[in-house]
Order: structure tokens, then sequence, then C-alpha cells
């Protein structure tokens, strides 16, 4: 299959954001992702765009002289164009026009693998499409008018087949935001189920940083990882084990969607599910390819879209539901590609607390610590999620052995010993492990080195018990019968069968 040659075009205003270094440099990587072949290139300086062509009449001259010269068959713009824009820019230029949604959302839909995210994609489209059906259809016309054959009753002004295409993309828009949104759902309740019972770290940043390859290197994921654009379109979540001395520590890890400048909103939307993972994550790790010339560029986009994230989950909260932003670790990926280390000492200064690390996997035979900024980016981890380290005493009942398991491989066992039929383990545990553990667990004893009885510090389990507290202290609490509400007085007492049916409907009431 022929490759199409196409033309990239761009009006640069003054508060246009680009890399100056490279300005096509993300385009030309997004046409060619899309399969494209980029052969020239074409920019304009304005104070603001035109109104009808976005470009100016010479401009649009020059550029279809350009694209018979080189003899080009498509023209990508670097903007979000309308309908009416493409229309009047493909009448100037004699050429197809794309803009940059479609661009990117053609590449999205042949990304697509899992049936979520081709749900996600077909509702962008027709989003994308819906506002675009005049320009995109030239059978406008009625499908029965006066004198037609449809016979009597059907004679009138009758309806336009752009009017019976709306119809069929807002019921296939309803269909999939119906599916979608159950989708949401059920992802919602088990990243909930998940966050309650393990601390969560999501991998977050700008597209074709690295993030896969460091999923991959941590944990047995598998996921696809490839010097491309939007390899990843699916979030991918596993068990990621630090290891230390006191005892190894499982996390939970998760590949997120990257991200790219100028994403399209409804694309955003329709991809908020995916993104949940992050928004709700204990801590996200920011992979940044400092070797790019438009790190800084890429560093605010991924901040900004993050800050917008984050920003609806707070507007969209329940009174009730408590949620506290996750925080950020800025992993500088690709360190080993600069020519020196100038650029890293830069960024290392302005994050102070950000990790130069290797992405890639250890070699056959190395530790993995081998690598640059593991040992730091484990240590980092498993001080957020075991908190301070102590000792306890947890006394669990013998037939919970899967307990037993876990607290054994998520501690350091000091002493262990048998009472009547409960086992008694001395632990050297973080406070954030054992308060994780204690949510929806069977009952069990824990004191501190002294014999004090040991009780949490988590807001969620101060306020909101275990499920099995919840049900020993509704055993225990007697029932209480609530004092009868006082009838509303009436004008008038009704008699007759209209007084029995009022006083069924209080008794109801």
């Amino acid at each position: 299959m022929q490759s199409e040659r196409a033309v990239l075009a761009a009006v640069r205003l003054p508060e246009s954001n680009f890399d100056k270094s490279d300005p096509f440099g993300e385009l030309r990587s997004l046409a060619e992702q899309g399969g494209a072949v980029v052969v020239a290139e074409c920019t304009q300086n304005l104070p603001k765009p035109i109104a009808g062509t976005y470009m100016g009449s010479g401009k649009l001259a020059e550029l279809k002289g350009l694209c018979e010269e080189v003899r080009a068959s498509t023209v990508i713009f670097d903007h979000d164009l309308s309908p009416k824009q493409i229309a009047k820019i493909e009448e100037a230029v004699g050429r197809k026009v794309i803009d940059r949604s479609e661009l990117i959302l053609d590449i999205f839909a042949s990304r697509a693998t899992s049936a979520e995210a081709q749900l996600q994609v077909e509702l962008a489209q027709l989003e994308y499409t819906f506002p675009r059906l005049r320009a995109m259809w030239s059978h406008l016309e009625r499908i029965v008018g006066v004198g037609g054959i449809g016979g009597i009753g059907t004679r009138g002004p009758g309806e336009q087949q752009l009017e019976i295409d709306r119809r069929l993309v807002q019921r296939r828009r309803d269909d999939l935001t119906r599916q979608i949104r159950e989708i949401q759902g059920r992802r919602r309740r088990e990243v909930q189920a998940r966050k309650a019972e393990h601390f969560t770290v999501g991998i977050v940043g700008y597209t074709n940083a690295g993030k896969s390859t460091l999923f991959n290197t941590l944990t047995a994921g598998g996921a696809y990882a490839d010097n491309r654009l939007f390899a990843t379109l699916m979030t991918r979540t596993r068990e990621w084990t630090l290891r230390g001395e006191e005892g190894n520590v499982g996390v939970m890890l998760s590949d997120t969607v990257g991200f790219v400048r100028d994403l399209p909103t409804n694309l955003i939307a329709a991809f908020r599910a995916t993104l949940e993972e992050a928004t709700h994550a204990d801590v996200l790790l920011i992979v940044l390819d400092i070797s790019d010339p438009a790190a800084e560029l890429q560093y605010q986009t991924v901040c900004k879209t993050l800050d917008d994230l984050l920003k609806e989950v707070r507007e969209h909260l329940d009174d009730e539901e408590s949620w506290t932003p996750p925080r950020r670790i800025l992993l500088l990926n690709k360190a080993d590609k600069l020519p020196d280390n100038r650029e890293l000492l830069i960024w290392q200064q302005r994050v102070p607390d950000s990790i130069p690390i290797c992405a890639l996997a250890p070699e056959k035979g190395e530790d993995i610590f081998s690598r640059q900024g593991h040992r730091e980016l484990v240590t980092r981890i498993r001080e957020f999620a075991q908190g301070d380290v102590q000792q306890v005493v947890v006394t669990v009942p013998m037939r919970e052995g899967k307990l037993v398991t876990v607290l054994e491989n998520q501690s350091k066992v000091l002493d262990r010993s048998y009472v009547d039929d409960s086992v008694r383990l001395k632990l050297q545990i973080g406070r954030t492990q054992l308060e994780r553990l204690l949510v929806g667990r069977p009952p069990m004893t824990i004191t501190d080195a002294r014999g004090k009885p040991w009780k949490p510090k988590a807001p969620n389990l101060v306020e909101k018990q275990p499920d099995w507290t919840a049900r020993a202290g509704a055993a225990a609490k007697p029932k209480t019968t609530p004092a009868p509400k006082k009838p509303a007085e009436t004008a008038t007492k009704p008699s007759g069968s209209g007084a029995a049916k009022v006083g069924k409907v209080e008794k109801r009431a």
C-alpha cells in the first residue's frame, strides 16, 4: 500500500505552544504514525487566525503551489479546524485537509485493541464527526417532498438525508455512552476495592517517554512497548514487589495512556475511565524523556493535564467521600542519551526530589538495582507504602491462614508463638501497611511492644471501621425504636371511605 504524501501546515500565533527548536517535530511524528510521508512544511505567522480559512489567502495560494510541486495529496494542519474552515481550505488548495484532532483520532483507532478502547475511540470519532456531517455529505436531498410517491399522508417538506444521518449518529452516541458508563462504573469499583487493600502507584507521562518499558522492568506486566507514539491505549495493573531487609512490600503498579499536547477534548473525556487509576493512586511516577529537546513543553503538558483531571475528581466527590491527591515523583528517563550532564543537573535543581533513572531492564545475570535510579525509587516508594516502621504483636485465629501468610510476606517476623487456637506474631512492619491490612480483614488483636492496644491513625479507618468491626458493633449495640412522628395536622378531617384511605396513606408514610 502506497503511503500518502503530506504537507504540514501551521499558523503560529503569539500564544501558540510549540517547540521552537523543531516546530513540526511532534506533528511530523504523528503524521508518520498515521501512515503518511511528510514531503514539505508551510508556516505563517499571524497575530490572530483568519476567520474563514485560518490562513491568509496569499499563503493558501503558496500552499497550493507547494502541494503541486511536491505532488502531495494531503494537507495536515497543526490546529483544530472548524468544518467550514476545512471545506474552504480544501476548495482553495484542491487537496484533502486533515486537522490535528482527526489525525490523533485516526492513530487511536488503529491502535485500539481492547473492547473498552475501541468503544472509547468510536465515541470520540462520533463526537468529532457529528458537527461536521453537513460538510461531509452531499446527498442532502429530501426523501419525500411535495408530489412524492409516498402516497397520502407523506406529502410535505419531507426529511433531509442529513437529518437521518444525524439521528443515526445520535442514537449510536447514546448507545456508546451507556456502554462506557457501565465500564466506568465497574472500573471505579475495582479501583476503590484495590486501593482499600493495596498501596497503588501509577505511571504517567508524555507519550513515548518510556512508561511501558519501565512498567515491564519493574513487574512481569508484559505491556506492549515500542518507540512510537501512543503504543499503549489501555491501563494495565500488576503487582510490584519492593525488596528490602525488613521484608518484601507488595504494591500495585499501573501503566496508563500517554499524554500529548493539545489532545482533543472529546478524546480526554472518552479516556477518562482509563485514567481512573492515575487520579486515585497513592503515588504518581511522572516519566519524562529529558533527552527530547521538547522535554520542558512535555513536562508542562503532563502537569497541566494532571491538574485538570484532579480538579475534576475533586469537584465530583460526594460530601462523605474522602480523597487525597496523589504524591508525585518525577523520573528523569533516558539521561544516558544526553551528551553531558548539564541538562540533568538543571532538572535536578528545578525539581529537587526528581530521580534520574534508566527504564531499560537489566542485562541477563544483572540485578535490577544495577540500573540507574532503581534503588532510590524502591527506597522512596517503600517509605511511602510502609510509613513508620514499628514493632507490634498481632494475634490472629489459626483458621485465618491466608491472613497469617500475608502478614509474614509483608513484614519481618521477629517471633512466632501459638496460644490456644491463635497465632501470635511479633512483627516489624510499617504503620501504613498494617492499617491497610485491617480493611475488610477478620478480627485480630494488635498491641505495641509495651503491650498497649495499637490504634490506627488513618482517616478512613477512624471514620469508617473495617467490615468485621462494623458487624461486631452492630451486634453488640441494642436496637432502639425511633419515636413516632407526629402526623401533620389537616384543615378538615375527612370521613367515610375517604378517611380510611387517608389513614392508609399516613401509615405507609
